[in-house]
Order: C-alpha cells, then structure tokens, then sequence
C-alpha cells in the first residue's frame, strides 16, 4: 500500500489539471478570518459557503484563540485587510475529553517527557470557551478595536453553525 502522501501527490495532479484560480489576490475578498479546530470532521470552506480566495483559516486543536492564533490574526488584518473574526469550536470535540494533567501524564509515559509546562487549551465548556476566545480577543490590544468578532458552534451532526451569544 502506498503512503498516503503519495495520494495526496495524485490528487494533487487532478487538481492542477483544472486550476484556474492563480489570479486571486493575497488578501481574502470577503475580509473574513476564521478560527477553528483541526478536526477532520469539519470543512470550515464547505459550511460556511467559502470559495477559494474568501476567507483566512487559522486552524488548531480546540480552534482555540493560542498566542499562534493571535499572530496569524495580527498578519491577517494589519497586512492583509481582514475586517471581522468568527471563532468557531464544535460539538463533540477532544478538547473536552482530558486536562493539562491527563495528556501531561500520558506524554510522560509513552515518551518520557515532562510536558507538564504545556497548556494544551483543554476545555470542559464548549460554549464557554468560545465566549472566553471571543473575549480574548476582544480584551487584546493586538486587535483593532473596529473588528467584528462572532463566536459559534458547530454540530458535527448536522452541520449546522449556531452563534454563540454573550452571556448577560
């Protein structure tokens, strides 16, 4: 059996075969960002109704606002123009299955390395913790204050995206 990165190299080829989208500008037309987790389950382009060319994508485990995050924003809008940010963090995510002190431990024993340092941006909330990301990066001065930031869910189930609002 081939290794998968000789399918994508294939599927690569089909790709080229047909593209047409070396036109675009660097920045996204729609002046969107949007910050998701890495799940395979989740086609942020798809859901959201994004072609090529639309929107920036920051992805990461949890789809959590990480100081990486917030760099990859920073770039987006000071260089790029982007104008609005939409968090979004899904159901039956793996964020909400362990703590900094289960992987913590589970590293040490499968590898001997003490990760207990890290913060992996686990989260036991999953609204919560797109109200606390959306809150980061409203509360951070690397944001301009005229950026529109949303926050919303995402059900594996049914695909649907559902904002979510601040608590009162």
């Amino acid at each position: 059996m081939a290794p998968v990165f000789d399918e994508l190299l294939s599927a690569n080829e089909r790709f080229v075969s047909d593209f047409d989208k070396g036109h675009l500008d660097m920045p996204p037309a729609r002046k969107v960002a949007v910050v998701t987790c890495m799940d395979a389950r989740l086609h942020p382009e798809r859901f959201l109704g994004h072609e090529l060319g639309d929107a920036h994508v920051v992805r990461n485990a949890g789809g959590r606002v990480s100081d990486d995050a917030i760099r990859s924003l920073v770039i987006s809008q000071r260089l790029l123009g982007t104008e609005e940010v939409v968090v979004i963090h899904h159901t039956d995510c793996g964020m909400l299955t362990f703590t900094n002190e289960q992987l913590a431990e589970k590293v040490q024993q499968e590898s001997g390395v003490d990760a207990s340092g890290i913060d992996f941006l686990p989260f036991p909330d999953l609204e919560q913790s797109v109200r606390d990301d959306v809150g980061k990066l409203r509360s951070s001065e690397l944001i301009p204050d005229g950026i529109h930031i949303t926050g919303a869910v995402y059900d594996v189930k049914t695909g649907r995206v559902s904002e979510v609002a601040d608590k009162a």
